[in-house]
């Protein structure tokens, strides 16, 4: 092991335990208020990232967004078919004969 390997796992030992004593020590609206930036982050940077694949590949974007809303179409009706067998099975079920207690 040279000195910048030494070196390096000593910062990363250092940085780790930091991030354990900030966290720690802050309140907990404080790591929600830090939890909710870091999702608001990710929302920003992955909303970057579609817009720059949808301009180089339209025809792609435009294929996955049909192929979307195919399968949210077929699981709709998939659901009201279910909903109707569900409704038809309740009705026409046939109640037993009564018991006779003599």
């Amino acid at each position: 092991m040279n000195k910048l390997d030494d070196y390096t796992d000593r910062v990363v030992d250092l940085a780790g335990k930091v991030g354990d004593a900030v966290k720690e020590h802050l309140p907990d609206h404080a790591m929600r208020w830090i939890e909710t930036g870091a999702a608001i982050g990710a929302v920003k940077t992955g909303s970057r990232v579609a817009r720059t694949f949808v301009k180089r590949n339209p025809a792609i974007a435009a294929v996955a967004i049909a192929g979307a809303g195919l399968l949210w179409y077929a699981a709709r009706r998939r659901a009201k078919r279910t909903d109707v067998q569900a409704a038809g099975n309740s009705i026409t079920k046939r109640a037993p004969p009564p018991s006779r207690l003599s």
